[in-house]
């Protein structure tokens, strides 16, 4: 039965079961992901800080990075995806640990669950979807923007 698997009526309250909550969830995740794909909008604004003052407090001994240097370093700069990539190709690197090779042993403490609105931990869940609130406040902005809104 196709509809008691994706919604149940509760009380006159839609429900999910599980599986479409983790499948609404990767969705989420993947449109947040496409959304979040484009490189930063402000990487050619030119950085005036001949003009800003500056505020050493007696600071000696830096060494002033010199123009040459910095037009370098911005002219040579690489994405994140290019150094991973770099990495990966890098036979030496494969031997030492490295950003894609170190891992760390799962948590001996639960899963910390935080408030799907503000972020902050939360202690209650939404009975419909299964998203979790941490306040009267926050579940009222749940169920009037979150809560079933985009179901497929």
């Amino acid at each position: 039965n196709m509809s008691s698997r994706k919604l149940r009526h509760v009380e006159g309250r839609r429900v999910l079961d599980a599986a479409v909550r983790q499948s609404r969830l990767r969705k989420q995740l993947e449109a947040l992901e496409r959304d979040n794909h484009h490189d930063d909008p402000h990487q050619n604004v030119p950085q005036l800080t001949h003009k800003l003052p500056t505020f050493t407090d007696g600071e000696t001994g830096r060494r002033r990075k010199s123009k040459a240097e910095v037009r370098i370093k911005q002219r040579f700069r690489r994405t994140f995806a290019a150094l991973l990539e770099e990495l990966q190709n890098d036979v030496d690197a494969r031997s030492r640990s490295n950003y894609v090779s170190v891992t760390a042993p799962p948590s001996k403490f639960p899963e910390r669950k935080f408030c799907a609105v503000c972020g902050f931990p939360s202690a209650y869940t939404c009975v419909s979807c299964g998203a979790r609130y941490c306040s009267v406040r926050c579940l009222g902005t749940h169920k009037d923007t979150r809560c079933l809104k985009w179901t497929a």
